[in-house]
């Protein structure tokens, strides 16, 4: 697909404007400086038409406009007198100004980008219809400029059928992102080699506290970091269950034409914490999926959000909107109208079931 040139984007009735924004600027501030008092002096601000025209124009036209705004600049000011001169000192010091602007705003950019590719990095983007599974989710961090923390989630098809885990690594920062990309990292690997669903939880387990262990040895203070998740295992033999284990996480729910249903009743300690059990890790639960049922899996964000009388958000599924793009869309947007889009903590929903035949049948890697 080609670019779209400055020009195309500003048009009224297929003629290119693009010049008008930054004129209209140019005219308004010689009109306010020649309409205020002397003492108020305006037309330093023309330093901004040649920027606003090279977000607009073209390199002919951004040089047409920093020719104009400087001429104007000189003839308005001296056209006063000499006491109420902004004088070139000004002129310069506004053009020193927006350069220092235009600094930070790529220095912003750049973080953004970078931050941006983090995220794809660790929450890896995913085909709708992957491994046999159809899917649905969304991430809201709390921190907007972060655009990445402690909440992950993937799928992994392989030989075994497909695995599920979606999780929330405790704390904030790059040390809860450090950590979450270690579990997946591990749960990538382990779900597409390991027969048993018990084994690849034991794996992200020991992935906790050696990840722990190494952090620690640097010296930092966050090495005990813990992890509550959800693991579920779809199985290639038995289209007619889930495999689940819960691990210290919110439980999930599933949502089906007939009604809506918890998954589990309770589930077992955090990732990390597992040597503080007596009983040992939670146990695999088959739990019976008819067709079309969707299982749906929220962070803590969903439910500690609260509105401005401090009411929690009783998450709740609706039975008409089983698709998980449509479940996905109403918890967000639940979420984010209850708590008038403060969010206290990063947010994930995701919702999966069994694709069609027809949608998901042979989607498997390499």
């Amino acid at each position: 697909m080609s670019g779209v040139g400055r020009g195309q984007v500003l048009r009224v009735r297929g003629r290119g404007v693009a010049w008008l924004p930054p004129l209209l600027l140019l005219v308004a501030i010689t009109a306010i400086d020649y309409n205020t008092a002397a003492e108020l002096r305006m037309i330093s601000w023309v330093v901004l038409v040649p920027g606003i025209a090279a977000a607009t124009c073209g390199v002919a036209g951004t040089a047409v406009f920093a020719a104009l705004a400087l001429v104007t600049y000189v003839a308005a000011d001296s056209s006063w007198p000499h006491q109420y001169q902004s004088g070139l000192p000004d002129f310069i010091l506004a053009v020193l100004a927006c350069a220092v602007r235009l600094r930070g705003e790529r220095s912003m950019l750049h973080m953004r980008g970078v931050a941006d590719t983090t995220r794809r990095t660790v929450l890896r983007p995913l085909p709708p219809v992957w491994g046999g599974l159809e899917h649905a989710e969304v991430y809201l961090a709390a921190d907007s400029e972060a655009r990445v923390g402690g909440d992950f989630y993937d799928i992994q098809p392989g030989p075994h059928g497909t695995r599920v885990l979606v999780g929330d690594v405790q704390g904030k920062g790059l040390g809860a992102v450090e950590e979450a990309a270690a579990l997946l990292g591990t749960f990538r690997e382990a779900a597409y080699h390991e027969p048993a669903l018990a084994t690849v939880a034991e794996r992200l387990e020991i992935r906790v506290r050696r990840h722990g262990g190494h952090v620690t040895a640097l010296g930092r203070d966050d090495g005990d970091r813990f992890a509550t998740a959800v693991l579920l295992g779809f199985p290639e033999a038995d289209t007619g269950v889930v495999e689940a284990m819960v691990f210290g996480h919110e439980p999930p729910l599933v949502v089906g034409p007939s009604g809506v249903r918890p998954l589990l009743a309770a589930g077992g300690l955090p990732l990390g914490l597992g040597a503080l059990s007596a009983d040992g890790p939670p146990p695999v639960h088959r739990v019976p999926l008819g067709p079309g049922e969707t299982v749906l899996l929220t962070s803590d964000g969903v439910t500690e959000a609260r509105d401005p009388a401090g009411e929690f958000y009783a998450l709740a599924g609706d039975p008409r909107a089983v698709e998980p793009r449509r479940l996905v869309a109403l918890v967000r947007d639940g979420t984010l109208g209850h708590c008038g889009g403060h969010l206290l903590d990063d947010t994930t929903v995701f919702a999966v079931r069994r694709a069609d035949e027809r949608a998901g049948k042979g989607r498997r890697p390499s």
